[in-house]
């Protein structure tokens, strides 16, 4: 009946606990109360990461519902680190910045460790999708009025 153990629904929750935990501390104060406007990409960025806060508070609650959001966390920061942070560290180039974001990133590490894999592969890979259009199956009345 239930396909992931409870241990494994604490990890998911420790998960999305550390990375609300932090966002709360690094990007909601300069969201709350910055001293300058923003330029385009920052504001992007700390918007996107005080939603991104905002979706892990969810999965408090909903560990197994939010996970799209915990493999998009980890897919961005590995694509971040092999595409941009890994070819400057490797020519010799890495910057402070760069470096700093790097270390920021390798936090992720947390996710696949906690991340239950065998649930990942049968609800999102071998369970078949979301209908595409509708094959003759009766709506409800309600939706059918609409």
């Amino acid at each position: 009946m239930h396909d992931v153990p409870l241990y494994r629904l604490y990890l998911l929750r420790a998960v999305y606990l550390l990375i609300s935990v932090g966002l709360l501390f690094v990007v909601w104060p300069g969201v709350l109360r910055h001293d300058r406007p923003w330029d385009l990409m920052e504001g992007v960025v700390q918007c996107m990461l005080a939603a991104f806060s905002l979706l892990t508070l969810l999965g408090l609650r909903y560990p197994l519902q939010m996970l799209p959001v915990l493999l998009w966390e980890l897919l961005w920061k590995t694509l971040w680190l092999a595409v941009v942070a890994y070819p400057q560290w490797a020519a010799g180039r890495i910057d402070e910045a760069t470096l700093a974001n790097a270390f920021a990133c390798m936090v992720a590490i947390v996710i696949p460790l906690a991340m239950p894999w065998g649930y990942v592969w049968r609800h999102y890979v071998l369970r078949g999708g979301d209908r595409w259009r509708n094959n003759g199956v009766a709506r409800p009345r309600e939706a059918v009025s609409q």
